[in-house]
This record gives C-alpha cells, structure tokens and sequence, in this order.
C-alpha cells in the first residue's frame, strides 16, 4: 500500500464532562442515555473548583459513579491532570493539561498499559515532544472560542493537517466544537473531535448532541467512500 492509498480511519467523539456537576445520580442516568445515543471513544473526567483547579474530590465522586458504566459501553474513561487518581479509579488513562506533569514522569506513574493525552495547544513542538515522551495522542485547540477551559489560544485547522502529514501519534482537536462547525477540522484530520459545551449545552439535550454528531462524522467518513 502506497502512501497515496492511506484512508484515515473515521473521526469519533471524545466526550468531556461538564466542569460542575452537583446531581451525580442525575448525570450518572443522563451519561448512559447519552452514550447509547451514538459512538463515544472516550470519556474525560474534568471537574474543576470555581477558581479553575482540578476538584479531586468532585472527580473521584463522579468517577465512581461513572466508570465501569461507561467502560461496559466500550468508552474509554481517562481522568484530566492526576495519574494517582486514575489508577485510583481503575481509569483507562489520564489527560495532561499543558501546565501538568512531564508524560514520562506520569507514565511511571500508570505503568505501560494507561493511555496519555497531552494537551498541546497551537505547538507542534510540544506535541512532538510529548508523542517523543510516551504520549498516546495529542490535543490540539481551541479551534473557535470556548467558555469551558481558560488559558486557550488560537488554533487553526491546517495545524491538523499538518500533523496527519507528518506524525502517526493520533490527534485531537479541541475548544467550542460543536456539530455546526465539526466538518473544517474533521476533514483537516482531527482523529477525535473534544466536546464539552456541544453536548451538554445542547438545546434538544445531550443524547440528542451525540446523535447529530455522529451523522456528521459518518457522512463525512472517508474509511466508508
């Protein structure tokens, strides 16, 4: 097979948890629903303090309350910013914000088997580097304005063509995604597209979010043409 013959395989949803969730019993029966609405890859656990630190506490009582469910529906469950807790939680993996710990000291952390995400933002000099470290994949963005995550900055599609060019280490795009503006950085070469806001915040509900999501990703799934 010849460069030239290479189909990407097709883009899929990599879900993040609102930064708040106060109802975990709720959340827990609407992540379900959710999840049998569409194809998730993945989910992360991001809960966060009001002043934009990692809540522990939040993460691991929302953990508990969610893992092994999600895991049953083929979803794999990373934790954002502690390796501790993701062992902790029999987590697939952790997700490493750019102010976060080195990936070799976290794969230590995990051992061999745990899946690493690295934020990158626009730098493909820290994403190369953190694939070079161990990284199982890179996370691009933000791609258009988000109210989600502080500390962004601008990032633009050719970023990921470049990358589907150059690197194997899949990729992810990030920040303010929704089904409306997915296809540019679909068909630029996102792996995964990550998604807070665009499912929770959904006008017809989040399962709803899920299933316009992935028509999007399959009408534009080149592994099927």
């Amino acid at each position: 097979m010849t460069d030239t013959d290479y189909i990407r395989p097709r883009t899929r949803l990599y879900l993040i948890t609102p930064p708040r969730i106060e109802d975990v019993d709720g959340f827990a029966a609407l992540l379900e629903t959710t999840l049998t609405a569409g194809d998730v890859a993945c989910l992360q656990l991001r809960l966060k303090t009001p002043e934009g630190e990692i809540d522990l506490d939040a993460t691991r009582t929302v953990g508990t309350a969610v893992t092994e469910m999600a895991q049953a529906y083929g979803v794999a469950v990373l934790v954002n910013d502690s390796p501790e807790l993701a062992v902790e939680l029999s987590a697939d993996g952790v997700h490493l914000g750019w102010d976060d710990m080195p990936v070799k000291q976290a794969r230590e952390l995990v051992g061999p088997e745990m899946i690493i995400g690295a934020t990158a933002k626009n730098s493909r000099h820290v994403a190369m580097k953190a694939g070079e470290d161990g990284a199982d994949y890179v996370a691009f963005g933000a791609f258009y304005p988000t109210h989600t995550k502080a500390g962004t900055v601008e990032a633009s599609p050719d970023l990921l063509e470049i990358w589907q060019e150059s690197m194997e280490i899949p990729c992810v795009a990030i920040g303010g995604i929704t089904a409306e503006n997915a296809e540019a950085l679909i068909t630029a070469g996102a792996d995964f597209l990550a998604v807070s806001s665009g499912v929770w915040n959904h006008p017809a509900g989040a399962p709803a979010a899920v299933a316009e999501f992935n028509k999007v990703l399959d009408r534009l799934d080149q592994s099927a043409s």
